[in-house]
């Protein structure tokens, strides 16, 4: 287990990262910085047409597809994984963590858009779609395609179970540190509501993400930028401390300027793919399903999805702990993932603890039901309707098992998982770019 674990954390490492940033890049340049050109028009398109009826055929409306693969996006990650980014790769990794995000632009665009044309309906009369009917009707060599298709299902399938169950474990410790509330009674309540919401099916789990998300993302967005502007001598020089130590980082955290910028670059990579998950390919999952005219208009959706995940809610976290100094205290590489709440609770107090395990809760919860929403339609796509029932069974049960920390071996297969879920979903968006690039011109030709 120990060397898989080691292989997984190299593979996260260098690999990986590279693989991300070439396709980003790529796809950056093969649709002309679309991302950077039409960004404000993009904006206008969904932000600004948020309550206005959309177009064309679906299941659930353009802002419920922003909102459930939101609830994905926006977990745990983003309120304890930002504050370790910066104590590994120090506060240059902030800098970073926003370039891939506007350069993962170009990939999460691209693979919805190749979500919602290869969309279809399902026995139920549902839209589905994503990266397992992109693969399997976009290849022209269909083996390929099938080979492909099978082993992203799968995969992702599987990864989920260890997936959820850490989402349980970090909620439940977080509920018991703050409140001593019995690990395993958070993870029963979870469960029960979990189960509520994703038995309800894609019009339920819509209908929730659209009602939860904008209010926690809010309140914890007004309580961080609360604490940015009681520090607000301390913005510039933090932003100036930001842009220079992205490029000339402290040797500390390497021995050598190389070894120390590569240390900066690689945590701030890191952290903003893992955040927004582009070209982990389920976000088409959620895409898939909305009513719309035409594919590039919904993947403009996906583009404000990273503005809302990494350009708000994790630079929100990111400025917390810098402008207020908690990542400068004694022991703080051991204490890492609590020092968001330390800024609130330094802030506001036991009410500023007590938020934070609010908003971590809130969080856990909208991702684990997108999730299992996500690994049911991947069992749909393999077996069947009927083994999208049991897999939500198992996956709200794994909530449970791991609130009460059982099972932890299961969780360092995790990245290595998400590993084989990643790599042929960033292979097929790069061979299937010139589709991604005719749908391109043709929306802003004829649909503009």
């Amino acid at each position: 287990m120990d060397k898989i674990v080691a292989f997984s954390d190299w593979l996260w490492g260098f690999p990986l990262v590279t693989l991300l940033l070439f396709a980003s890049l790529y796809l950056t340049i093969r649709l002309k910085f679309i991302q950077f050109r039409h960004f404000f028009y993009m904006m206008k398109q969904t932000f600004g047409r948020v309550n206005k009826t959309p177009k064309g055929e679906g299941t659930i409306t353009p802002r419920q597809a922003l909102t459930s693969a939101l609830s994905s996006t926006i977990g745990a990650a983003n309120i304890v994984g930002v504050p370790t980014a910066i104590v590994m790769g120090g506060p240059g990794a902030v800098f970073w963590m926003m370039v891939i995000a506007f350069l993962g632009m170009a990939l999460k665009f691209s693979e919805n858009v190749l979500g919602v044309h290869y969309r279809e309906k399902n026995k139920k009369g549902e839209f589905v779609g994503g990266p397992t009917y992109y693969m399997k009707k976009g290849f022209k060599n269909k083996k390929l395609g099938a080979i492909f298709s099978a082993i992203f299902a799968f995969a992702l399938m599987v990864e989920l179970i260890p997936s959820i169950m850490v989402q349980g474990h970090s909620a439940a410790k977080t509920v018991h540190d703050t409140f001593d509330i019995h690990m395993g009674i958070t993870g029963v309540v979870l469960a029960f509501f979990a189960a509520l919401v994703v038995f309800g099916g894609i019009q339920r789990i819509a209908s929730f993400t659209e009602k939860i998300v904008p209010l926690m993302v809010g309140l914890y967005c007004f309580l961080g930028f609360t604490i940015i502007i009681m520090n607000i001598t301390q913005v510039p020089h933090v932003i100036a401390l930001v842009v220079e130590q992205a490029f000339n980082p402290s040797a500390a955290l390497g021995g050598s300027f190389g070894a120390a910028i590569a240390t900066t670059i690689r945590w701030g990579f890191a952290r903003g793919i893992y955040s927004n998950e582009a070209g982990l390919g389920t976000s088409p999952i959620a895409h898939a399903a909305a009513k719309t005219d035409h594919p590039v208009r919904q993947a403009f959706w996906s583009v404000s999805e990273i503005v809302v995940d990494t350009l708000m809610v994790c630079s929100t976290t990111a400025f917390v702990v810098l402008v207020s100094g908690v990542w400068k205290e004694d022991d703080v590489k051991s204490q890492s993932a609590a020092l968001t709440a330390r800024a609130f609770e330094d802030a506001f107090g036991q009410l500023g603890s007590m938020s934070v395990s609010i908003s971590m809760v809130f969080f856990v919860f909208s991702t684990v039901i997108v999730v299992i929403f996500y690994g049911s339609r991947m069992a749909e796509f393999l077996f069947g309707l009927t083994a999208a029932w049991i897999m939500k069974v198992i996956y709200v049960l794994s909530l449970i098992v791991g609130a009460l920390g059982a099972a932890t071996q299961l969780w360092d297969l995790l990245d290595l998982a998400l590993a084989i879920v990643l790599v042929p979903n960033v292979i097929a968006v790069i061979i299937l770019s010139p589709k991604v690039k005719s749908l391109t011109l043709d929306f802003f030709e004829n649909y503009k």
